[in-house]
């Protein structure tokens, strides 16, 4: 597997983390889409995307995520 290959796989295993974490890994696969989608639309640095930042960051928090990151960067580096 390539190193660009790696990458892609690793952070595709981030985001799926992201969804179990935010309660939604059962959630229908469109409409988890239609979401993402609707979040694309949001304008960075508007009052929105503000909002919902500081809760994603509340609960990176709360959860422990972001230690758990750092773990898993850590031991699954590509050089």
């Amino acid at each position: 597997m390539t190193a660009d290959r790696k990458r892609e796989a690793r952070q595709k295993f981030l985001l799926g983390g992201i969804v179990v974490r935010a309660g939604l890994a059962k959630a229908d696969r469109a409409f988890l889409l239609g979401g993402l989608i609707e979040l694309a639309r949001i304008a960075p640095g508007s009052a929105e995307h503000r909002r919902l930042r500081d809760a994603g960051e509340e609960a990176f928090k709360a959860t422990g995520l972001d230690a758990d990151q750092a773990r898993i960067r850590e031991s699954t580096e590509w050089h």
